[in-house]
């Protein structure tokens, strides 16, 4: 398998942008149109007590193995507990899952955040394929520790030229991560790669911030969308980034 259709969202725990609507089986429906091998998730709830109450439409299932169905594995990285409930990140992947963990990156107790680290046996590969789903901090002093953090996991992985993803919602609206990534790691962004510049993915009815991001080592970017209009404006308050790659 020489080619990878990847997807990012932050899915905004199933919710339209002002939490009105559930919209987690549009959503659904949504990323089976794309059809992805591999789609990281962030702000997907794991469990939440209230939403079963407030929307009749409210799936049994957590929203990672609903919008896993019989299309995806599944692996999900819980970050924030409270009474009703929790939620965190996710990866859906047609491959197998070799192993997996969930590290704990919080700046401070008030704003939880992981690093999930997936490891993946894509057939015909003869090297496994590393996975980071993350959604980094508001605050910038965070999201440097953060990226530090990525960076110091990965750095030995990179040295050996393993392929490797990492996506996620950055909430790096002056864009310093990927000065970060390229220059530890060798990773490139792949609307950079693809349009020459990072693309606008937040607010999604009028993305204005380039928040949501691919980064990669070891592909070629073949094709990268990020997707605007209907149904997608109406699934999040983010957009949801694509990525064709291709193994160098």
């Amino acid at each position: 398998m020489k080619t990878l259709r990847v997807v990012t969202l932050n899915i905004h725990k199933g919710l339209s942008q002002f939490n009105r609507r559930m919209v987690i089986h549009e959503l659904r429906d949504g990323l089976r149109g794309i059809d992805p091998d591999l789609v990281f998730l962030q702000e997907v709830q794991g469990l939440n007590q209230r939403f079963a109450m407030r929307f009749a439409t409210c799936p049994v299932a957590p929203q990672h193995e609903f919008l896993a169905g019989q299309e995806w594995q599944h692996v999900y990285g819980c970050n924030a507990v409270y009474d009703h409930g929790h939620h965190g990140n996710a990866i859906l992947s047609r491959f197998r899952f070799v192993s997996f963990e969930n590290e704990d990156v919080s700046d401070h107790r008030y704003e939880r955040r992981g690093l999930l680290h997936c490891v993946v046996s894509v057939p015909g590969w003869r090297r496994n394929l590393h996975l980071v789903c993350v959604h980094l901090s508001l605050h910038e002093r965070g999201r440097s520790r953060q990226l530090e953090a990525i960076s110091g996991r990965l750095e030995e992985l990179a040295s050996r030229d393993l392929p490797i993803i990492v996506a996620g919602d950055f909430n790096d609206w002056r864009h310093r991560a990927s000065a970060i990534l390229e220059r530890r790691l060798g990773m490139t962004e792949v609307s950079v790669a693809h349009h020459g510049r990072a693309v606008a993915t937040y607010p999604s009815l009028l993305p204005l911030l380039r928040l949501d991001r691919i980064y990669v080592r070891g592909f070629k970017v073949a094709a990268s969308q990020v997707h605007r209009g209907k149904p997608w404006s109406l699934l999040s308050d983010h957009l949801a980034v694509s990525a064709e790659l291709q193994r160098a």
